[in-house]
């Protein structure tokens, strides 16, 4: 059992607030992942629960115990860093070995521990190399060999992946997954990529300029975003944005700006009854618009005009400007249509969303 729990967590640099007022709770064998931008505070937080970085205010909880003045060594963590941090002199075993050897541990049960993590990650013929015979992916199983064979309470992973190419970052997320799968063990792991976040997260935690903007399961946060940044930050394509002023006529409350007029839908304008007359953000994602029909209803279409064609074989991205709005549409891959060209495009009602003007918080 290992529970992490952090409590108005806050951590300064001089005068740059770094870490401001975390509170998160990560359940027992949860894979939790931070994911942000560059800055935003993620992986201060992950160096402060190994214990790397003191905590300038604030509560670190591992299971029921206090750790904040706890010695790394004694936290019964294993890290994973981003650059590997193999010792480039030591065989693949004795890098793996290394940290059981500084605990005193016998000589039966490293080797016993060592042989159980390479079978698990597929090393067993590389035990006797060198890191510099090694790729990329199998530097990576070695450091993911090294955390595995201290069988710790907790695994810290901080952008492990984001050194390798594109293809095989994709095949080491899926074998990451797998492995948390087999050791059940509890995981915090930190990316500023998304698409990481979303396949690996058991929930997900989105943090900007050191605040945490909402925690949750990633389909949470892909339909619910708590706000524009949020909702810009989860899914590929982004969300599209445009201003718009909030307007009733003829019973119906509608998003306007040049060029756009959206009938907003029931549901929605039962929540945002009372912004009449103000402004508002809406957002739509790219896989909810597409090419209008005849059969679509007017109100929730729109005219446009083609900017980029990007084909990408499964899907056709169109980069459209409608008056001073900017959208982008993932349409049918059998669409013909080129750059100029005139379209309707028609929104889902059901993923329209409307975020306030001033505080950008989901309406």
């Amino acid at each position: 059992m290992a529970e992490v729990s952090l409590h108005k967590l806050n951590k300064r640099f001089e005068a740059f607030h770094a870490v401001k007022d975390v509170d998160l709770h990560i359940r027992d064998k949860e894979f939790m992942v931070l994911v942000g931008p560059s800055g935003c505070g993620k992986t201060t937080t992950l160096r402060m629960i190994a214990g790397l970085e003191a905590v300038s205010d604030g509560e670190i909880r591992i299971d029921d115990a206090v750790v904040n003045e706890v010695p790394p060594m004694d936290r019964d963590i294993a890290m994973v860093f981003q650059n590997y941090a193999l010792y480039p002199h030591m065989s693949v075993a004795s890098n793996m070995a290394f940290g059981l050897k500084m605990r005193k541990f016998q000589k039966a049960d490293i080797e016993q521990r060592i042989k159980r993590a390479a079978g698990i990650l597929g090393i067993e013929s590389l035990l006797g190399r060198k890191p510099r015979q090694l790729s990329g992916g199998q530097r990576q199983r070695v450091a993911l060999g090294r955390a595995i064979v201290r069988d710790p309470k907790v695994f810290l992973f901080d952008e492990p992946l984001s050194n390798l190419d594109a293809k095989l970052r994709v095949q080491m997320r899926v074998e990451l997954k797998k492995l948390h799968e087999r050791l059940a063990v509890t995981s915090i792991y930190v990316t500023h990529d998304q698409v990481e976040a979303m396949t690996l997260g058991d929930r997900v935690v989105v943090m900007k300029d050191g605040v945490v903007q909402q925690v949750g399961e990633p389909l949470e946060l892909y339909n619910s975003p708590a706000n524009r940044f949020v909702a810009g930050f989860i899914g590929s394509p982004a969300m599209n944005f445009a201003d718009v002023t909030l307007a009733g006529g003829n019973g119906r409350l509608w998003a306007e700006a040049p060029g756009l007029r959206i009938g907003v839908p029931g549901p929605i304008a039962a929540r945002v009854n009372g912004h009449s007359g103000k402004s508002a953000i809406l957002g739509i994602r790219p896989e909810d618009l597409r090419v209008a029909s005849p059969a679509d209803p007017a109100e929730l279409c729109f005219e446009v005009e083609v900017e980029v064609v990007e084909q990408l074989g499964s899907e056709i991205l169109l980069d459209t400007r409608a008056g001073n709005s900017l959208f982008v549409a993932s349409v049918d891959p059998m669409l013909r249509t080129k750059v100029h060209e005139k379209l309707r495009l028609a929104i889902n009602p059901d993923r329209l969303h409307l975020f306030d003007a001033q505080t950008e918080a989901a309406i």
